[in-house]
């Protein structure tokens, strides 16, 4: 259960969401700034995860800066790989699961609709081979996800993962927390709807 926006957790989303829409002088600052307050494992993760929603050309150029700022040289292998494609289906339908709760088997069915290999895809490379990867928890991740969708404008996608978050455990003042942290990231119009698209979410 993720009770409150502790400094390093703001941090962290606040780097997703420039590394998603930020210039390339942006996210180095952002990074250099991430350095001090954010474990350098969650900044690996947070990078990895971001080519699902900002493309791998932003994952590389972000990565490519993190080594610079860092220092830290990449692993030698990435032991994650070696689980094979029957683990990454297995944990991408429990990962998937808990991020969709009750929406879980309709969503399945939808994206079978647009096609079988997005599903697919969806499953064992999104949930199952990077969001479900353990060395950063699912609602940090989520988090993360919001706050990508939000500056990118991908409004289906932030509903989906608003509830996203709560399902994985975020308290709904954290997530309240993170739409204001990112205020400042996005338009007067795009923060009038994203309040409204929580609170439908919330119920209100």
């Amino acid at each position: 259960m993720l009770r409150s926006l502790d400094d390093e957790t703001a941090s962290l989303v606040r780097t997703a969401a420039i590394v998603t829409v930020g210039t390339e002088p942006a996210i180095r600052r952002a990074l250099a700034d991430a350095q001090v307050t954010v474990r350098a494992v969650w900044i690996e993760e947070l990078l990895l995860q971001t080519y699902l929603f900002a493309g791998f050309p932003r994952a590389l150029n972000a990565t490519r800066e993190w080594r610079r700022i860092s220092g830290q040289a990449a692993p030698l292998q990435d032991d994650e790989e070696a689980l094979g494609a029957t683990t990454f289906v297995e944990r991408g339908e429990s990962t998937c699961a808990t991020v969709y709760g009750p929406f879980y088997e309709q969503l399945r069915v939808n994206i079978r609709r647009l096609h079988p290999a997005l599903d697919s895809w969806m499953i064992s490379e999104g949930y199952g081979k990077v969001l479900g990867r353990p060395q950063l928890d699912l609602a940090r991740r989520e988090l993360c996800i919001v706050a990508a969708c939000a500056v990118a404008r991908q409004d289906r996608q932030l509903h989906s993962h608003l509830y996203g978050a709560l399902h994985s455990g975020v308290l709904p003042d954290v997530v309240s927390a993170v739409l204001t942290l990112l205020s400042d990231l996005l338009s007067d119009d795009d923060a009038r709807r994203y309040a409204g698209i929580w609170a439908r979410v919330q119920g209100k």
